[in-house]
């Protein structure tokens, strides 16, 4: 175990998300439910400081790119955390954020039909089972929901005529 924490410590150091995600599943095996949940804690802080520089430089982040991903990954994850706690103004102001941050299309047309759903105060688990496409989602490997069903284009025409 003290292996463990002495490669989480360097990645952390580092700012290497990309790398502490690598190490996830040894953590969860290994670490304390309570370390485990600052070890999830300090992803999110790396991701919230690399958000921060991104923002400033004005700049997208490369979905392609490692480090961009994980930071990406893991913004993605704490949008979700807010929408399952049933936080819909956040994860919408969250998931409006990601739309932008990245410059991959797919990724910021996905975003933005969540931000969508939460708007519309459409529950996680409605969002899944009737706006998303999990089969779909999973053949494509994303680390996002990325297919939907024909329900979010009539999000979208719903949220443009003001319904």
């Amino acid at each position: 175990m003290n292996d463990l924490k002495v490669e989480v410590y360097k990645a952390q150091e580092e700012g290497d998300i990309a790398k502490l995600y690598m190490l996830e599943q040894r953590a969860q095996d290994e670490l304390s439910e309570d370390e485990v949940m600052r070890y999830y804690s300090n992803i999110l802080e790396l991701a919230l400081e690399r958000l921060t520089e991104v923002l400033e430089k004005a700049i997208k982040m490369d979905i392609n790119e490692v480090q961009d991903f994980a930071t990406l990954r893991a913004l993605y994850e704490y949008a979700v955390e807010h929408y399952s706690a049933g936080s819909v103004h956040d994860a919408s102001a969250l998931f409006e954020v990601l739309s932008g941050l990245s410059n991959s299309k797919e990724f910021s047309k996905a975003m933005k039909i969540h931000q969508k759903a939460a708007d519309a105060k459409i529950t996680l688990d409605d969002f899944i089972n009737e706006i998303t496409d999990v089969d779909k989602t999973q053949q494509n490997g994303t680390f996002y929901v990325s297919a939907f069903s024909s329900k979010a284009d009539e999000l979208f025409n719903d949220s443009k005529t003001g319904k």
